[in-house]
């Protein structure tokens, strides 16, 4: 499959375009990932081989692919700017994430809900789109229809199926939980972007199948 069916495949069609042609011009290696549990998408370097890799995940929406793959086209940006020195999403990813996202911020290519929680967002860009409440409700809005949410809207107490498990939640940390898996009462460290399927109080320590 040539890059360009790839990316008509996964992004708005006005932005087809432009996505060839970053990968073109910047030359790295692009895959399309099954869905990760803790991250959207990722880029990776490898000094080995001189190699740059980028890949995001495939369960996204053509709003949240576009605005990942251009996040991870930021690092690379940086990377070859600046050097592996910088910090992953400071000064110099925020500066290289809006200006490659820049052409892209029309109504042509976004929904007009998304492309103003988008302007608000790149007034300092987050970590990640999820990091950002308001930007990733709205492009949460155009998933097909699912019962998971992030382990980071779960409260404290409520019990939830992840991998197949059912947990607890215990406490709060950074940017993980401490989650108790129900059967073996075993603690776990969880990222909070990890997708989990709360349990409704019938459903309270019953594991699922899915």
């Amino acid at each position: 499959m040539t890059s360009e069916k790839v990316f008509q495949k996964f992004v708005p069609e006005a932005s087809v375009g432009y996505c060839v042609k970053l990968y073109e011009r910047l030359g790295f290696e692009f895959k399309v990932k099954k869905a990760r549990q803790t991250k959207l998408g990722d880029y990776r370097f490898n000094p080995k081989i001189n190699k740059h890799t980028i890949t995001v995940n495939n369960d996204l929406n053509v709003f949240a692919f576009l605005v990942t793959y251009l996040h991870e086209v930021a690092h690379l940006i940086a990377f070859k700017q600046f050097g592996r020195k910088i910090s992953p999403h400071g000064k110099e990813w925020k500066q290289a994430f809006k200006e490659v996202s820049e052409p892209m911020l029309t109504e042509d290519v976004f929904h007009k809900s998304v492309l103003n929680a988008l302007k608000r967002y790149f007034k300092n860009p987050k970590a990640s789109s999820c990091s950002d409440p308001v930007l990733y409700q709205i492009l949460k809005q155009f998933d097909e229809p699912s019962d998971k949410v992030l382990l980071k809207e779960v409260p404290i107490g409520q019990e939830f199926e992840f991998n197949s498990k059912s947990f607890i939640k215990i406490e709060k940390k950074r940017t993980r939980s401490i989650c108790q898996e129900i059967t073996t009462k075993r603690n776990y460290l969880i990222s909070d972007l990890a997708e989990v399927i709360p349990f409704t109080a019938s459903e309270k320590g019953l594991p699922r199948t899915i």
